[in-house]
């Protein structure tokens, strides 16, 4: 089966931290509490995905971080294209692991669809579906 994405990721780890390696004002820092929508994906940006074990116990501690460290912050745009479904637990939640949104970003880069890349990254166990879905 071909792949969606026929872009290559590299990747390399260090012990430096991304503010130390980035200016400021080129790192948007992504977490489900900004205020702000990502609209776009700008190749010229640093996109960090804020990331944390237990979302319950630690509500908007990514946001937090953000804005001590003076960092701009961004959403995914869930809200904004998918629709919240019915559920016995009446649960919706716009907070992802880490893959989950790295599927979602690569699949906008490549398709500049929000809609394709939600479908790809947003389980229906989040709450939310793509209109096109909630009937179903």
């Amino acid at each position: 089966a071909a792949s969606l994405l026929s872009c290559v990721f590299q990747m390399d780890t260090t012990p430096e931290s991304y503010l130390d390696l980035f200016p400021l004002d080129a790192i948007v820092y992504l977490t489900p509490d900004s205020e702000n929508v990502l609209e776009d994906i700008d190749p010229d940006k640093v996109y960090v995905l804020g990331g944390l074990v237990d979302e319950s116990i630690h509500k908007q501690l990514t946001l937090r971080r953000a804005q001590e460290q003076s960092l701009r912050t961004a959403r995914l745009p869930i809200r904004e294209y998918m629709v919240k479904t019915p559920n016995s637990r009446n649960y919706h939640s716009e907070t992802l692991a880490i893959n989950q949104v790295f599927d979602i970003l690569s699949t906008y880069y490549e398709t500049r669809s929000w809609p394709a890349a939600l479908r790809a990254g947003v389980s229906s166990g989040k709450g939310y579906v793509l209109p096109d879905r909630a009937e179903q």
